[in-house]
């Protein structure tokens, strides 16, 4: 049984531009007929059902390709999974201390500038406040 665009979304809770991403991508192939409708077989759907989900753990575009590519050739996948989310949980990880220090940076933005006042610009200054508040100077 194949599907359209609109009836693949729906059955995966996407939207028809996420399914033809993906099939721009040659991620999915669907069967096109003699009316140019794109019709998506069960394969289809259980590979765009594991880009869906893969893509929700944080796997890149590029992570699921080479995922893919090895499943395509009978090669179990597992361990290549296994260290791509090793991988990405340490950018996430990196990604949210950097977060973490930029949200302390700008809350301490907030209580030093509720006590400065407003200033207009002048010809080496746009805003004392973000001008004041970096701790590098660009002269240097």
């Amino acid at each position: 049984m194949t599907m359209r665009v609109n009836e693949l979304a729906k059955k995966l809770s996407c939207t028809p531009d996420t399914v033809r991403y993906y099939t721009r991508l040659k991620l999915v192939s669907p069967i096109k007929n003699n009316n140019g409708y794109k019709h998506y077989s069960v394969i289809d759907q259980n590979r765009l059902r594991f880009i869906l989900s893969a893509r929700q753990l944080g796997f890149s575009v590029s992570d699921i390709e080479k995922l893919l590519e090895q499943a395509d050739t009978g090669k179990a996948t597992c361990q290549l999974a296994r260290s791509i989310i090793e991988d990405r949980l340490k950018e996430t990880e990196k990604l949210f201390t950097e977060t973490l220090m930029l949200r302390e940076r700008m809350l301490s933005a907030i209580e030093d500038w509720k006590k400065k006042p407003d200033q207009a610009p002048t010809g080496t200054m746009i805003c004392h406040l973000i001008e004041s508040a970096t701790n590098t100077s660009l002269n240097e």
